[in-house]
């Protein structure tokens, strides 16, 4: 796999880039005497990467500066076109407002330009994102770095600033070890698969032992309590028994029980309709005496009469006469029903003396039943032990749950030590095979050591040691350091400068070590020459060209200040067909991007 050709819709303001199989430079002038200075010029060469990166489909990140500034370059449809490894070609198109549809077309020509191409001349078009990556390491088809897909390595291959800070570590890799050192294993030639298993055991033991810590913390006791609580629910449960058959012994005469039970809410029922019927008839009793009251005829026409005398206004003959007539007129009227209400009063007084007198005899009976049910002295104890076996069983049940717990905090540590006897197992593997791996010559990391060391030797007259050794865990541990004369570690890795320099030789010794393989073939380092001597840098580049002449596409930028000093009679550093894209300080054209900086 190596690059072939990067381009956009709009060639306008982003000119292709046509990448050759050796050294590619992509080359920034400062014209300007006031940029001579600056640190940083803007001008892009470190944003080729990234745009590399996102044409092979990179996550949608939103701090990434196209989506960042989305309104600016919403507009922009990227190709990249890679060389394959049968030596066909693939071109891969991705928009920046549809960054989540990628289009596939295979080639056999170089350098073609798809931009107008028909979307039912696309191989596959439009594919989801996920789908999209799976169907791009399928035709990639790097089989060397299988069971990992081409995203895994792409780090490695573009090296950002960023990602000179540690050789194996990269920025995007973020804290977790699992990531990534199985991978960086595998490629170093170690067997990865003994690092997978082990972090999936130590990742499935970590969540054991949560969850025993959780159910340590509901016991409130631990599993050497099992002992205790298993004897004291014996003895529970023995003093259960005995009190259940106490009470199955009792002789309570069940029938005449049920006989007087039944007795009781016959009575009780009987006792209740009684009473309702008493209400009733001292209600009725009640309006025959206000009926009789209101009977009563309470005018005199004697006392009348005096009245109307004393106030001066006659009252006799015809009148008098009426109102007599009148009063016998009501008394006949009322004298038949006044005997009626009295029959009738009697009547309900006679029945409401019945009723007295038989709730006082229910009453009795009533009382002298539940006297024999309450407060016999069989009940009371009965009652007595049936409280406290209720509480017995309630403690049972309570001993058994934590029985229960503790039961199932022994399984889990058994399935912890289980766990850690397999991960010490993985542990003692991973050490064989690393002792193993060091120790041999021809091993695929011995190569790799030994073609690290030549580049450090041949750029600063030094050798440096590419170790990798496991941990008191069984992690690996990856070193990269640089010896002095007597073969001794050395802190001039510690520098940003040496630590560049190492990460530049190892992607390349890695590299070189897979070049028969199906593995990617080409690096891309940024600020290359930055920091160095110009020994070291005529000697880096050296290293370059060489590993270039092997067939490792090397895709370097920098600008003009970084390049090795040379007289002026001296040949230029690089060949016009070593710079691919050239940039420089004089305005927007000379940008990356040729529009004003975002």
């Amino acid at each position: 796999m190596r690059l072939s050709k990067l381009y956009t819709n709009r060639s306008d303001l982003f000119e292709p880039v046509f990448f050759k199989a050796g050294l590619n430079v992509i080359y920034g002038e400062i014209r300007l005497p006031e940029n001579k200075t600056r640190d940083t010029h803007n001008l892009g060469k470190s944003t080729l990467g990234r745009v590399i990166d996102f044409t092979l489909l990179s996550k949608r990140d939103p701090k990434f500066f196209l989506f960042k500034h989305e309104d600016i370059f919403s507009p922009f449809i990227f190709f990249v076109e890679v060389k394959l490894n049968d030596n066909s070609y693939l071109t891969i198109r991705r928009s920046v407002s549809q960054a989540s549809k990628i289009s596939f077309k295979k080639h056999n020509e170089q350098h073609q330009d798809y931009v107008s191409l028909a979307d039912e001349r696309w191989d596959h078009l439009d594919v989801p994102f996920a789908r999209a990556k799976e169907l791009l390491d399928s035709l990639l088809d790097l089989s060397a770095i299988k069971p990992w897909t081409y995203r895994n390595g792409l780090g490695y291959l573009i090296r950002s600033q960023d990602d000179y800070n540690d050789v194996f570590k990269l920025r995007k890799f973020g804290s977790r070890d699992a990531y990534w050192k199985p991978y960086l294993s595998h490629i170093l030639g170690f067997d990865a698969d003994l690092l997978v298993k082990h972090y999936q055991k130590e990742e499935e033991l970590s969540k054991k032992e949560d969850i025993e810590s959780t159910v340590r913390k509901e016991l409130g006791g631990s599993v050497e309590d099992v002992s205790k609580i298993e004897g004291i629910l014996l003895i529970k449960q023995q003093d259960a028994e005995k009190k259940q058959k106490l009470l199955d012994s009792f002789d309570f005469r069940q029938q005449d029980k049920e006989k007087t039970k039944y007795l009781v809410d016959e009575l009780d029922e009987k006792i209740a309709e009684l009473n309702r019927r008493r209400y009733s008839l001292n209600q009725n009793r009640k309006k025959i005496l206000k009926s009789l009251e209101e009977d009563k005829i309470i005018f005199n026409t004697e006392d009348a009469q005096k009245i109307f005398q004393e106030a001066g206004i006659l009252f006799s003959g015809q009148v008098k006469k009426d109102f007599d007539q009148l009063i016998e007129f009501n008394k006949s009227i009322t004298e038949e029903r006044f005997s009626y209400l009295i029959t009738e009063k009697s009547e309900v007084e006679s029945e409401i003396s019945k009723i007295n007198g038989e709730l006082n005899s229910l009453g009795k009976k009533r009382a002298d039943t539940l006297s024999f049910l309450s407060d016999t002295e069989v009940f009371n104890k009965y009652k007595g032990l049936s409280n406290e076996l209720v509480l017995l069983r309630a403690d049972i049940e309570a001993l058994e749950r934590q029985k229960k717990h503790i039961h199932r905090l022994q399984e889990l540590r058994a399935e912890i030590r289980r766990l850690s006897e397999e991960c010490s197992h993985l542990q003692s593997e991973i050490e064989s095979n690393v002792e193993k791996q060091n120790s041999e010559k021809t091993s695929l990391f011995s190569q790799i050591r030994l073609y690290f060391s030549e580049i450090v030797d041949d750029v600063i007259n030094r050798k440096a040691l590419l170790s990798v050794s496991p941990n008191s865990e069984g992690h690996l541990q990856f070193k990269a350091e640089i010896l002095d004369e007597s073969g001794n570690s050395t802190s001039a890795d510690m520098g940003h400068t040496y630590r560049k320099l190492l990460c530049i030789a190892f992607d390349l010794s890695v590299l070189r070590a897979h070049l028969g393989e199906k593995f990617p073939h080409f690096a891309f380092h940024d600020g290359v020459f930055e920091s160095l001597d110009n020994r070291k840098k005529e000697n880096l580049l050296a290293v370059i060209r060489q590993y270039a002449d092997m067939g490792i596409q090397s895709i370097i930028t920098l600008i003009d200040s970084d390049l090795p000093h040379r007289e002026k009679e001296e040949p230029s550093v690089f060949d016009e067909s070593e710079i691919v894209h050239q940039l420089h300080d004089e305005g927007e054209k000379g940008r990356l991007f040729k529009m004003k900086a975002w």
